[in-house]
């Protein structure tokens, strides 16, 4: 009776949260729809999205290409190479305590060294280096958990065969533990979208299509704000509720798209299995 009891909560659970995101997704879609028109896209700059969806995909980008090598790194090296040293535990008291810190810091931390101190100005690249800062955590600590997954048969396996403990790791670690990797991609990406107080400070505000990251732009989040805060009249709210559609259609893309990614080198990984 009361593993029925627990079970049927956990289903009601699961429920509750599958119906959360459905919900939010269907009133933003729904509050959008009569905005939903190709001038709405592809008008004037002025009126358009291009640039705050070219702004976001450039921030995206850039802050995932610069914090996930890093990351990966500080995991194998964490996981593999000095599992039981005193510089790793401090490593790992550092990264707890970069996760606990509040957006806001990390923002005027960027706006006072990426942007004056290094002379980049407002920037999609000075925002972007403050957000892999950010998002260096998550990366982290997920990498981590995925390669703690992968059995050590396989690193005894390749040692045997006579393998360097570097080839032990790009060849027998790395392949398996690849899908767990993505999964911290996609958690990284999907925070550096949504952020605001950092990028409001160190991106910036123009409407402009930045055409490399050393421009400064308006990524979907900071124009959603803007609209919901300038909002007046109904159609006022509509335009925003149009931009929340296009940011969560944004974010279902580069999950979907990491996630396919994701199975086709689990499966490689499985064929060398």
């Amino acid at each position: 009776m009361t593993d029925a009891f627990l079970y049927g909560l956990m289903v009601l659970a699961s429920a509750a949260a599958g119906a959360a995101l459905i919900g939010i997704i269907a009133y933003v879609l729904i509050q959008s729809a009569g905005q939903m028109k190709l001038s709405f896209f592809f008008g004037p700059l002025q009126n358009s999205l291009v640039p705050m969806i070219v702004s976001t995909l450039w921030t995206v980008a850039a802050s995932l290409a610069i914090a996930l090598p890093v990351g990966i790194m500080t995991a194998v090296y964490r996981n593999e190479y000095a599992r039981k040293t005193g510089f790793n535990r401090f490593l790992g008291l550092a990264i707890d305590i970069l996760a606990g810190i509040p957006s806001i810091i990390y923002g005027l931390f960027g706006l006072l060294a990426f942007c004056r101190f290094f002379s980049l100005g407002q920037s999609i690249i000075a925002g972007s280096l403050t957000l892999s800062i950010m998002i260096l955590p998550v990366i982290i600590r997920t990498s981590e958990e995925a390669l703690k997954s992968v059995p050590d048969s396989f690193r005894e396996g390749s040692l045997s065969l006579g393998a360097t403990k570097f080839q032990t790791i790009v060849h027998a670690v790395l392949p398996p533990a690849l899908p767990g990797i993505l999964t911290a991609a996609i958690l990284a990406a999907g925070r550096v979208v949504g952020e605001s107080a950092p990028v409001l400070l160190t991106v910036g505000l123009a409407r402009n299509l930045p055409k490399s990251v050393f421009e400064s732009g308006r990524t979907l989040t900071i124009h959603l704000y803007y609209l919901t805060k300038e909002a007046i009249k109904p159609d006022d709210f509509a335009l925003a509720f149009a931009a929340a559609a296009v940011l969560i259609v944004l974010v279902l893309i580069i999950n979907t798209a990491v996630k396919i990614i994701g199975r086709s080198f689990g499966s490689k990984a499985g064929d060398i299995e």
